[in-house]
């Protein structure tokens, strides 16, 4: 499927489908992506703090993650950013809750509406892929973390967007999709230090082209000489 552009909110960028519109919102999607990303990269995390007073979440669809956020790193001040207005706002009203400490900016990945050196905890969750300026926004990224703060990355690869699954329900820029060492050698040449304990490669039911069905049905395991379809990361901004 050809991925339209799209010219708004500042930025072009690749729409999504209404059935991946309709997948963010699902029990799913939350359960067994969000939940399942969370819960790796908190492991993934060194010497983690009880708090991060700025917490973002950049890409944040239709706003699963936010109460997540909150609940787990505890901050004082909570952003929500994404490029679609439509999304935004039902993150705003889906995390009434939150109002008090949360803010919520419609901006583009490679043009971050925030100061330099702001964010303690940036969360980059299955938002990257969609990006059309992935060199852009890493550098963003970089730019809007404090010395010492740290970028939660969970990502799917080329190996994942590139199947006819993917290809078929959800739209993305292909032609700058990456592998995980591609995506792992991009982080750390913005300037980012990533540990390889910090590191992780899941191989999720749903990243797979047949979902898993071969080793539910047949018992057959997947090689361990695979193309990896996922990569979970922590990346920290040092201090200077």
């Amino acid at each position: 499927m050809t991925a339209p552009i799209a010219f708004g909110s500042a930025e072009p960028h690749v729409p999504e489908t209404a059935f991946g519109k309709w997948f963010l919102q699902t029990n799913t999607w939350t359960v067994h992506v969000l939940d399942r990303a969370l819960n790796d990269l908190e492991t993934l995390i060194p010497q983690r703090l009880a708090s991060y007073p700025v917490v973002a979440d950049v890409g944040c669809g239709f706003g699963r993650s936010l109460g997540r956020l909150n609940s787990r790193f505890q901050p004082q001040r909570l952003i929500a950013m994404d490029i679609d207005p439509e999304m935004l706002a039902a993150t705003a009203r889906e995390n009434a809750d939150l109002a008090a400490k949360t803010e919520f900016i419609c901006c583009s990945s490679s043009n971050i509406l925030l100061d330099d050196n702001s964010v303690d905890l940036l969360f980059c969750h299955q938002t990257f892929h969609h990006l059309i300026d992935q060199e852009q926004a890493i550098r963003e990224f970089f730019r809007v973390l404090k010395p010492g703060g740290i970028l939660l990355f969970a990502e799917s690869t080329r190996r994942y967007i590139h199947s006819w699954i993917i290809r078929l329900l959800f739209r993305h820029p292909m032609d700058v999709q990456k592998t995980a060492p591609e995506y792992l050698t991009l982080v750390r040449s913005a300037g980012f230090a990533v540990a390889d304990e910090s590191i992780s490669y899941p191989y999720l039911w749903w990243s797979r082209e047949d979902l898993g069905m071969m080793e539910k049905l047949l018992g057959l395991k997947p090689s361990n000489d695979r193309e990896e379809t996922l990569i979970n990361l922590i990346a920290t901004k040092p201090h200077i």
